[in-house]
């Protein structure tokens, strides 16, 4: 009894040969090539014509419904239910369903635009397509000034708050991101502001706020010219407020926070770890070297300096880690040894000069800055952290610090949906995020942060469209340990 199948193989030219073959049980086999192709529409193409030949001569049943033989029967209608299905569970199990009151458009727009980011009116076609019964055009124009108020955001915050299972003593991460519009003049929300991208068009700022791995809590929108360290003190303190939490430690980089914005925080009784710029070789580092002449760092060594600053009558105590890691040296290294050779031939004559941190001039005299590059290979390997937690240690401060690339995950994500469904404005011009979020909103009274009131009609109805990551309610979140050695050198 033979059995004949289609398969495809790979050919020595690298492309994709389509093949029935026909075998039977004693191991004997005939194979009828049919062609090979390097696309994968043209594979698709080849399966087809083997399909054909495989069925050729074949009686069709007939169904007694008085149609010819043969004759294509209609497809009436067609359903993913278990895609839908999928998607409306995780909908639900993420609270969203209740946060909204079952709202059914809100839902159908937000699922929608995970399975195909697009506008509002082709949200309805993408429905269409899956067989879900889609809200009309102008329903979903009625509904929007309902999801752009603050209210409506506070419901998804609490949903998303609940989901994570918040703690008394919560760690959370902060980062900001911009939201450029292909306009030429600013409305006093959307304004020229400093872009990552060097960009000139008007732009919002946008702040998120997730939990420890990278879950989203809050987002907040700005003006485009409002200083990214001026945002996360107001995000902050409405999160705590909104779940009365007695206590928060705010994650965030090294360009978030200034020393002024340390002060704020510490004064509005909340908690920090932040990454520590280094603009001088540390006393301890220093300290360990004199100590230790010709003797390597140890990778990942950890020194510990305490810090008091302030005055005396309010002072503030904070703690400062530096690791070294052989493998940053080494890379920190390669890097200033290309750049002292651009340098030294920009010195020469024998390149132009460009933005070089190691080309120093005087007057017309070119030379190489020595004494930078001396400070800056003393420096390579190097990495600082800076807390105001009781007693902290090493391990947990740095194991926080490095799940800031949860966010940024957070917001890759975000920007490959908005990139995909390009979102309109009220004027008739487009919006493109450089690394966006939720539906960008429109400025509040007090400029601080504010609700989508539709000065930007984005294509991501609410921040439920996030992809989330569960976790269990926890005292303190502790981060991986990672082991390191640790020296401590009084100054």
């Amino acid at each position: 009894m033979f059995v004949a199948y289609i398969r495809t193989v790979k050919t020595a030219s690298r492309a994709t040969a389509v093949q029935i073959v026909h075998s039977n049980r004693r191991g004997a086999r005939e194979i009828e090539h049919i062609g090979s192709a390097h696309t994968p529409e043209d594979v698709e193409v080849l399966k087809a014509v083997a399909r054909q030949r495989l069925n050729a001569g074949q009686d069709t049943l007939d169904f007694g419904d008085g149609r010819p033989a043969g004759a294509t029967l209609p497809i009436l209608s067609t359903r993913s239910h278990q895609l839908w299905d999928a998607l409306f569970l995780a909908y639900t199990s993420l609270g969203f369903d209740a946060a909204c009151e079952a709202d059914e458009v809100f839902k159908a727009l937000v699922l929608a635009r995970l399975i195909e980011p697009t506008s509002k009116l082709a949200t309805i076609r993408v429905l269409e397509e899956i067989g879900i019964p889609a809200p009309s055009y102008p329903t979903i124009n009625r509904r929007l000034p309902g999801y752009a108020t603050n209210e409506w955001r506070q419901r998804l915050a609490r949903a998303c708050a609940a989901h994570v299972g918040l703690g008394p003593a919560t760690l959370v991460l902060y980062d900001v991101t911009t939201l450029y519009f292909e306009t030429d003049e600013g409305d006093g929300f959307r304004e020229p502001g400093f872009s990552k991208e060097r960009r000139l068009e008007p732009q919002i700022t946008v702040g998120l706020l997730t939990d420890v791995r990278g879950f989203p809590l809050m987002v907040h929108a700005f003006e485009g010219n409002k200083a990214e360290t001026k945002t996360i003190l107001p995000v902050v303190q409405a999160f705590a407020a909104a779940h009365q939490l007695p206590e928060v430690t705010v994650v965030a980089d090294a360009g978030m926070l200034s020393e002024a914005n340390l002060g704020a925080i510490e004064d509005a009784g909340l908690r920090f770890i932040v990454g520590a710029r280094i603009p001088e070789v540390p006393y301890q580092v220093a300290e360990w070297r004199r100590t230790h002449p010709g003797e390597p760092i140890t990778d990942g060594q950890v020194f510990v300096q305490p810090w008091v600053m302030g005055t005396q009558a309010d002072p503030r105590r904070r703690t400062i880690f530096y690791q070294y890691r052989a493998d940053r040296a080494r890379r920190t290294l390669k890097g200033i040894d290309q750049q002292i050779a651009k340098a030294e031939k920009a010195v020469a004559g024998q390149a132009a000069v460009k933005r070089n941190r190691f080309v120093q001039l005087a007057g017309a005299t070119k030379s190489v800055n020595r004494d930078l590059e001396a400070k800056a290979r003393a420096l390579a390997g190097l990495k600082g952290y800076v807390t105001n937690l009781e007693a902290p240690t090493a391990e947990y401060v740095m194991g926080a610090y490095h799940q800031l690339w949860q966010i940024e995950k957070s917001f890759r994500m975000s920007k490959t949906i908005c990139a995909r469904g390009r979102s309109t404005t009220t004027n008739a011009t487009r919006s493109r995020p450089t690394s966006p979020s939720c539906s960008p909103p429109s400025p509040s009274p007090a400029g601080s942060s504010s609700s989508p009131t539709g000065r930007s009609r984005s294509s991501s109805p609410g921040c439920a469209a996030t992809t989330p990551s569960r976790s269990k309610p926890e005292t303190r979140p502790s981060p991986p340990p990672t082991p390191c050695p640790t020296t401590s050198v009084s100054s």
